[in-house]
């Protein structure tokens, strides 16, 4: 619950409970589930707090597919080699 214009939001515990599971998942952020659902991550903080779930308070899941393995590792090549390139002309 907060505080909103003068009024007092109230959620149900299954609701609660929800939003727990959603993070619990790792598909999305705090800040994503609480835009989604228009409320705020002090809130689910509150409610992390109050179902003991403090594994979930400052939780960051990277998610990388080989793809994205690949062009990351294509482009820190690419770096090294104009960083090189930017030593040999004296410009570095």
């Amino acid at each position: 619950m907060y505080k909103n214009d003068g009024y007092v939001r109230r959620y149900s515990e299954s609701f609660k409970l929800k939003i727990l599971a959603e993070l619990t998942k790792g598909n999305h952020s705090k800040r994503q589930i609480a835009l989604t659902y228009g409320i705020q991550s002090s809130t689910i903080n509150v409610w992390i707090k109050k179902y003991d779930r403090k594994n979930l308070m400052n939780t960051r899941v990277t998610v990388q597919t080989d793809d994205e393995l690949s062009r990351i590792k294509a482009l820190q090549k690419e770096l090294k080699q104009l960083k090189d390139l930017l030593i040999k002309k004296g410009l570095r």
